[in-house]
Parts: C-alpha cells; sequence; structure tokens
C-alpha cells in the first residue's frame, strides 16, 4: 500500500532505496546473524510512532534499520532481483495481489510468528502461511473530491458502470497496474465485476472516456486528485482517482484546522480488498532479529498504532481502531475479492493484455 498523503514526499518512484534509520544507537551497522542490527525493506508508507518503536528496540535489544523502496510493487520486484543478496531481513508490503509472485520466486523461508494465531482467520493466506504474516489490510476504493462535484452540480459516481459515463469523462487517474499495487487492485477489482471476458471491454470503454494513467500512488494522489491536500497545492484537475477508502480521514486528521467532515468521499462499489504481509528473507543476514521484527508486527502495540499512521486496518483480533479513523474511513461492507489461486494464474496475463490496451 501506499498512503503518505501529506509532508515532505520526498522518495522517488525510482528502484533506490532510501534509509530511514531507528531509534537505537548508530554504533552497529553491521549485518549478520550476530547483528544488533535487522533491517527492514518496505515501500514507502511505512510508518511507525517513535516512542512504540523505541520501545521494541529496548525491549528486544535490535536497532531497526528500514529501507524503502517506492511503490509495493516495485518493492516486490526489486526483492526478487535480488534475492541471492538481500538489502535486508524482513520484508514488509507485499499484498495478495503480489503474494504469488513472491511465493513463487522463493522470497521468503518459513516463519510462523508469535501471535501469528491472533490473527483473524480471513486474513490468513491459503497458500505461505508458513513464509509470510498477515499485519494489515485496507479497501482500494475511486475516492472523488466533494467540492469538485458540488460545484457542478454532478452526483459523484458510485459504481465501476459510472465511470464510463459521458458525464464523468476526464475526471479519473489511476496508477499502472504493472508497477503500482493499487493500480493492480483497481483492475483485479474490475475483472471480478466483469469476469474473464468483460474486463477488457470495460478498460476500453474507460480509457474512450479519458482516464489518466501515472505511474504510482502517490504521483495520482498527491499530485494529480484535486481533492487532495497535495494536489491541490500541485494544481491536480482530477476529481477521481484511485486510492484507499481509508483516504478520507487523512484528508480530515492532517489538516490544519480539521474540518468537520472529510473532504473527500469513496465510491462505495469500487473496491477491492487488500491485505499486506511480513515475510522473512530466504538469505536474510540476521534472520533471528527478522522473527523479533516480525512478531513485533502482529503484536498488540504495533497493530493499534498503525491506523493513523500508515491509515489501514489492523489484522490482529482485539485491536483498537481509533474513533476518527472509523468515523471516516470505515472498511467497504461488501468489497470485491479474488482467490488468491486466480491471481496467480490470471495477474500476468492480465497485466500484459491492460498494458497493450491502456498504454499503448
Amino acid at each position: 500500500m501506499n498512503r503518505k498523503y501529506v509532508g515532505a514526499l520526498a522518495v522517488g518512484l525510482g528502484l533506490g532505496l532510501v534509509a530511514v534509520t531507528g531509534c537505537g544507537s548508530s554504533s552497529d551497522d553491521e549485518s549478520g546473524s550476530g547483528s544488533k542490527t535487522v533491517t527492514l525493506v518496505s515501500h514507502n508508507s511505512w510508518a511507525v510512532s517513535k516512542d512504540v518503536l523505541a520501545a521494541f528496540e529496548k525491549q528486544s535489544g535490535y536497532r531497526v534499520k528500514v529501507l524503502t523502496d517506492g511503490d509495493a510493487g516495485q518493492a516486490v520486484n526489486k526483492a526478487i532481483l535480488t534475492k541471492d543478496n538481500p538489502q535486508g531481513d524482513v520484508l514488509f508490503g507485499v499484498d495478495n495481489t503480489l503474494l504469488s509472485r513472491a511465493l513463487d520466486n522463493g522470497l521468503f523461508q518459513p516463519y510462523e510468528a508469535k501471535g501469528a494465531d491472533q490473527v483473524k482467520a480471513e486474513y490468513r493466506p491459503a497458500e505461505g502461511a508458513d513464509r509470510v504474516t498477515p499485519i494489515d489490510t485496507g479497501d482500494i476504493c475511486v475516492n472523488y473530491d466533494k467540492a469538485y462535484f458540488e460545484k457542478h452540480d454532478l452526483a459523484p459516481p458510485t459504481s465501476y458502470d459510472d465511470l464510463v459515463k459521458p458525464a464523468y469523462k476526464d475526471l479519473l487517474v489511476t496508477e499502472n497496474a504493472s508497477s503500482s499495487s493499487p493500480g493492480l487492485g483497481f483492475l483485479l477489482g474490475t475483472a471480478a465485476e466483469y469476469g474473464d471476458d468483460g474486463w477488457a471491454d470495460y478498460w476500453e470503454k474507460l480509457k474512450a472516456n479519458g482516464v489518466k494513467v501515472v505511474e504510482g500512488w502517490e504521483q495520482a494522489y498527491n499530485e494529480e486528485f484535486s481533492g487532495s491536500a497535495g494536489g491541490k497545492e500541485a494544481g491536480g484537475d482530477r476529481p477521481l482517482v484511485v486510492s484507499y477508502a481509508s483516504s478520507p480521514p487523512a484528508e480530515v486528521i492532517y489538516a490544519d484546522p480539521r474540518p468537520e467532515t472529510a473532504p473527500t468521499g469513496v465510491a462505495a462499489d469500487t473496491c477491492f480488498r487488500q491485505v499486506e504481509y511480513a515475510g522473512l528473507l530466504s538469505n536474510a543476514r540476521n534472520s533471528e532479529g527478522g522473527k523479533a521484527l516480525i512478531d513485533f508486527l502482529v503484536g498488540k502495540e504495533f497493530q493499534e498504532d498503525m491506523p493513523l499512521n500508515m491509515f489501514v486496518y489492523p489484522v490482529r483480533e482485539g485491536a483498537q481502531v481509533p474513533e476518527e479513523f472509523v468515523e471516516y474511513g470505515p472498511q467497504a461492507e461488501d468489497p470485491h475479492t479474488m482467490d488468491p489461486a486466480k491471481i496467480a494464474d490470471n495477474r500476468d496475463p492480465w497485466v500484459k493484455s491492460w498494458t497493450s490496451l491502456v498504454l499503448k
């Protein structure tokens, strides 16, 4: 997922890794089985409260080093390319749209996290449960700029069908399905809606209706979307964007002063359920530190810290969610889903067909 909404979005969308150090001493940067530094590789939406991370470092004795690497799709691709000599010990952010690719490429070694039995059953993967641990969940959905639709006296779209209507021509921006996890999730949502034989026809209509495709979430949401704080500053002119059901509360929480209602909304029938996992990389230099880190990620303290940092829902039984998060960003009641085996069988040919159809 990719959900940093305002502030210094300085991380580029290339494959270069950006280091974010933890709270501990910087005197021990050496990797290896005896190292007290454990390295987490993630997409660039990783975030955690300083006191929560500091408590883990103090309790475990490990210093956490974080390497962020663009969108989730890019982070997974980079991890596969470097799996024989990985950049870190744990990969966080591989989701259900990309999990089979990671497993097929032998990216992770077996490990059952302490606390994995507390993960809600619906989020546990059918394949790879011994190699990845569910960490969070969220819904990829079309978001809309309320002010735009009020100004133009136009009802916002609520469904995929609405998006191809003439009234919404040249209004939607989405991410590249080949490089972006929300872009891929949106593609899979349309495949779930229209079936194997219908999704391509739908995208032909969407293309004819002026959909704009950009490389990743940050560009789509923080530059092109007129409803986000970043988009307003950048002069974004697209009032529809593929983002998350949890994006509206971010626009409230980060605003100063806070508005009484969210300035953005969600097209309820365009949501696709996403689950993110963490796994111990197969050739991790510090496996013990990696195991401790995964235990921390699925632990209650981190699970309850996530919503207001990464704008996702916890997967652990009993983990509480802040009131404002529930008020402004409730989970979709009936999101589109897809069997992981079907994603595995169809993802690559669908993305190839999508690329040929939409980008050429």
